[in-house]
């Protein structure tokens, strides 16, 4: 790609992945990660994708019936009145940090790109949060801005700081109001290059087992780095992509962001307040969406309502977040005829590890590495390659540093040294190689046991509780045995029409002694809503402390 543009470059790397979205090793073999000095994703990929583009980039549908639709060119415009309005109004400087707090609506996407055009920092921040949280982001986030929904001002009266104060919706004494944007000039002047290396993005990870770290990437970690993640969802131009996925986490940015516009696809959006299967389907079909990407949760809740109602199938699903156990994925292949394709990566990263599509699907694998990755499994207490240990990424692989990697963690160099330890990215979760190298996904490395010194996988016998009809959800987490050290529990939410109590209990011993080794076997189960982190990912150390020191009303085998 020597001699040509960012733009150019960033093209070439794309159509190869495009031309063979369904010949993986051509793929891999072929594709190379773009690596320009400069590049500005908004500047030097959307707005040129736009102009004079009057395509839908942005198509929101909302509960009461409303549809928002907004082609490519009245996007860029509209980010460019943003950027020059943030800049010359508000103050946004280069490096400057911006908490941004919005709902899917269409602010949000215009000041993902006006804020990149402005080469200030986004701190993505779900709505859900309260003031200790958001006081947390703008102190380790160094936010100078923050910019936030209006019925969501009252939470920042809570939060010290310097910081300028933008609302959306009405702005109350002390606040810039979003709407004076729509007056600024409609074109955009950028005053000065943007380094590929710069920072544009600080995501606070979810925690699920201690506080939130500060991952950092770049305008080119993500923005470069999720053309692998359009190649595993198989997006091509033209297409409607539904990604089920609050703003503020990555998720969003991976696939209601970068990757469909990676591809000029069109970005749908359901806005709902209660998770209504059927509605979502009808809404589907009246979108035309074409691929559909969701997280584990919603499968699950998917598969439990009449999966005819959807008319016309998308013609890729994908699943994310946390594997998707196989039992979801041979319903909705009887039901609409596809198959969900597993995919994995992390905050820190761009998607490491997936079922791409055209290749064949394994009852419980997630797949192969991604176009520009390179996984390696090693064992975690020799540090050596091995066919089950923890998946790494190789830093010194034929195409040197995988592009789709954060910077590290902001503010703790000792964590970042420790994950990069070696010359390899050590993402803390365990998987397994078979022969064809296709990696099944064990579990994190912390949630692995021992029972009876053999090893547990949690996930593993998640999978096969929700195999029973009794089963909306499970968690599985040692419980203390003075024989055997630990035996799994189960924490399981019951699906509908089932009472928790021992006659549910029996049948679910009776299936786990069906479908489960004896030494893998549930031994205790505990009904239990689960608890979750605001992203939706079960905190099992909630649930190991609870089984340790604190349990409820059990049942034993």
């Amino acid at each position: 790609m020597t001699g040509t543009g960012p733009t150019e470059a960033f093209r070439a790397a794309r159509d190869t992945l495009l031309a063979h979205r369904e010949d993986y090793q051509t793929a891999r073999a072929r594709f190379a990660w773009p690596r320009p000095e400069h590049f500005n994703w908004a500047l030097d990929w959307f707005d040129r994708i736009a102009e004079g583009n009057d395509r839908t980039a942005l198509h929101l549908a909302e509960e009461d019936g409303t549809q928002t639709r907004v082609s490519f060119a009245a996007m860029r415009e509209r980010s460019d009145r943003v950027a020059t309005w943030l800049r010359d109004a508000a103050g946004v400087r280069p490096g400057d940090g911006i908490v941004l707090m919005l709902g899917n609506q269409v602010e949000l996407w215009e000041t993902l790109l006006a804020a990149m055009k402005l080469r200030a920092v986004v701190i993505p921040a779900t709505p859900l949060l309260g003031p200790i949280d958001l006081a947390d982001r703008v102190t380790r986030g160094a936010a100078r801005h923050v910019l936030v929904r209006a019925r969501d001002a009252a939470k920042l009266d809570e939060v010290p700081g310097d910081y300028t104060r933008i609302a959306v919706g009405g702005a109350g004494p002390g606040w810039l109001a979003y709407e004076d944007s729509r007056d600024a000039p409609a074109y955009f002047v950028p005053d000065g290059p943007t380094r590929a290396g710069d920072t544009l993005l600080l995501y606070f990870t979810s925690g699920t087992t201690a506080q939130p770290k500060l991952v950092e990437h770049t305008h080119l970690s993500y923005p470069v780095g999720h053309l692998a993640t359009m190649y595993w969802i198989g997006l091509r131009p033209g297409d409607v992509h539904l990604n089920i996925s609050s703003p503020g986490w990555a998720k969003h940015a991976w696939s209601s962001f970068f990757a469909p516009w990676n591809a000029e696809a069109t970005i749908f959006v359901h806005n709902y307040t209660r998770f209504d299967p059927a509605r979502l389907m009808a809404e589907m079909d009246g979108a035309g969406v074409t691929s559909f990407c969701a997280p584990p949760t919603v499968w699950r809740m998917l598969i439990q309502a009449d999966l005819g109602l959807l008319r016309r199938a998308p013609r890729e699903v994908v699943a994310a977040g946390e594997p998707l156990n196989p039992e979801v994925i041979e319903r909705v292949r009887r039901e609409w005829g596809v198959t969900v394709r597993d995919g994995f990566g992390q905050t820190e990263t761009a998607v490491q590890v997936a079922n791409t599509p055209g290749q064949p699907v394994r009852p419980g694998s997630m797949g192969r590495a991604t176009p520009g990755f390179e996984v390696v499994l090693l064992d975690p207490v020799t540090g050596e390659p091995a066919d089950e240990g923890e998946i790494c990424l190789d830093l010194n692989g034929p195409d040197g540093r995988p592009a789709g990697l954060m910077t590290g963690y902001r503010g703790d160099p000792e964590h970042t040294a420790e994950v990069m330890a070696g010359g390899y990215y050590r993402t803390g979760d365990i998987g397994s190689r078979d022969a064809d190298g296709c990696l099944t996904y064990v579990g994190r490395r912390d949630d692995v046991f021992k029972s009876s010194d053999y090893k547990v996988s949690p996930f593993e016998l998640e999978s096969a509780l929700l195999e029973h009809e009794a089963v909306a959800e499970a968690a599985v987490v040692p419980s203390p045995d003075p024989l055997r050290l630990a035996v799994p529990k189960a924490y399981v939410v019951p699906a509908e029409g089932w009472e928790p109590g021992p006659e549910t209990a029996r049948a679910l011993f009776a299936h786990a002694r069906r479908v489960l080794a004896p030494y893998k076997r549930v031994r205790v189960i505990e009904f239990a809503e689960l608890p979750k982190t605001v992203s939706g990912k079960i905190r099992r150390v909630e649930l190991r402390e609870h089984a340790a020191h604190a349990p409820g009303t059990e049942y034993r085998e």
